[in-house]
């Protein structure tokens, strides 16, 4: 198969056949996924061809190496950095005082300070020390990183002025950083960013990818803080616009991502320093938020940390007879389980005592897998 395949071809790999431990394997019949608890047997390779898929086929870990010598020296290079990638050591995030590890999943807690949002608008009002309880609750349950937003993003949300979102987020950042709470600022715009940075917060995380805002770069650059990008199909006022649709929504995204982690490393950011999301909800169909789940893999190959989003999502309603975002609790928790078992690093929850339960467990799992003989 893989000698058909032509020089100009893209290629992607996702990590395969997933094994609880890799005690009593042949050396070099498996390979960890970065520095957690996961191992895998095999790399599922596919290859396009403009948008059309031209080979698909999985390789064994053990004659990974033989076999991608049957390909052009460009696509068997990208396929070593692929999987080099995918087995990288996720550096810990260091936050000032605060240190965010990954050898196993984290959890990033969600607090909007809008009147709007898609799930809980409204629900701290104008009051910033209501909100700032709410982060040291989710805090204390277990959330390594609270992440506070001041503009909604669901689709066809008012734009809000930049100092009205400055003036909903800071006072909650500034309670929380003054109490130890390793905090995330939301937002597009860059102004938001440094009050939000000023008040107290060391993570930029931004649905655009730094791309609506022309100032946004630059600001995460001269920060030197970690940045989290989000795939969306428009940098626009409204993220959710989808004009061009996807060839193949999984391939694209990681097209977009990889461009966008290229992009912050050639202005300065540092890798260690960047984290990707692929954008479950965002312009996206049922088809395609079910492929970005089950594919979640393929974007251990940009060899950096990667968030999952999933809660109380449309897709959650969308499987179970149309249930209100506030009847989603069990479809979240099925996703941030499904979305540890596939590597990811962290995963953005609204319900932090039940989520960290969940993970506990999935660890918990894990563990007594990878010890037993």
């Amino acid at each position: 198969m893989l000698h058909t395949i032509p020089p100009h071809a893209r290629l992607y790999l996702k990590p395969a056949w997933f094994v609880p431990t890799p005690i009593g394997l042949a050396d070099g019949s498996a390979a960890r996924m970065g520095n957690g608890l996961i191992w895998f047997q095999g790399y599922e390779l596919s290859a396009f061809d403009g948008a059309r898929r031209i080979a698909r086929g999985v390789v064994p870990v053990a004659g990974f190496d033989e076999a991608i010598a049957a390909l052009p020296a460009a696509l068997a290079e990208r396929a070593q950095r692929l999987a080099a990638n995918v087995s990288a050591i996720r550096a810990p995030l260091a936050l000032g005082e605060r240190t965010i590890r990954f050898d196993g999943p984290q959890v990033m807690a969600i607090l909007n300070v809008t009147p709007d949002s898609f799930s809980d608008g409204g629900k701290h009002g104008d009051d910033p020390q209501a909100a700032a309880d709410a982060g040291f609750a989710m805090a204390a349950a277990g959330a390594a990183l609270v992440d506070v937003g001041g503009e909604s993003t669901r689709p066809r949300a008012a734009r809000i002025w930049e100092g009205d979102e400055i003036a909903r987020v800071v006072p909650v950042i500034e309670r929380l950083a003054a109490a130890g709470v390793a905090v995330s600022i939301d937002t597009r715009k860059a102004a938001v960013m440094e009050a939000a940075l000023a008040a107290g917060a060391k993570v930029i995380n931004d649905v655009s990818a730094l791309l609506h805002d022309p100032r946004a770069m630059e600001v995460a650059a001269r920060a030197d803080c970690p940045v989290i990008l989000m795939h969306a199909p428009s940098a626009g006022d409204d993220p959710h616009d989808n004009v061009a649709g996807y060839a193949d929504v999984v391939t694209d995204v990681f097209d977009m991502l990889e461009w966008r982690v290229d992009a912050c490393v050639a202005a300065g950011i540092a890798r260690e320093r960047i984290m990707v999301d692929p954008g479950l909800g965002f312009g996206k169909s049922l088809a395609d938020n079910l492929a970005l789940v089950n594919d979640l893999a393929i974007f251990q190959g940009l060899g950096v940390p990667v968030l999952f989003a999933g809660s109380r999502k449309r897709l959650i309603g969308a499987l179970s007879n149309e249930a209100p975002t506030s009847h989603r609790l069990g479809g979240s928790i099925a996703l941030a389980f499904r979305a540890a078992q596939l590597g990811a690093q962290m995963v953005r929850v609204h319900d932090v005592p039940e989520s960290v339960q969940a993970l506990r467990l999935w660890r918990g799992l894990a563990d007594a897998g990878l010890s037993a003989v």
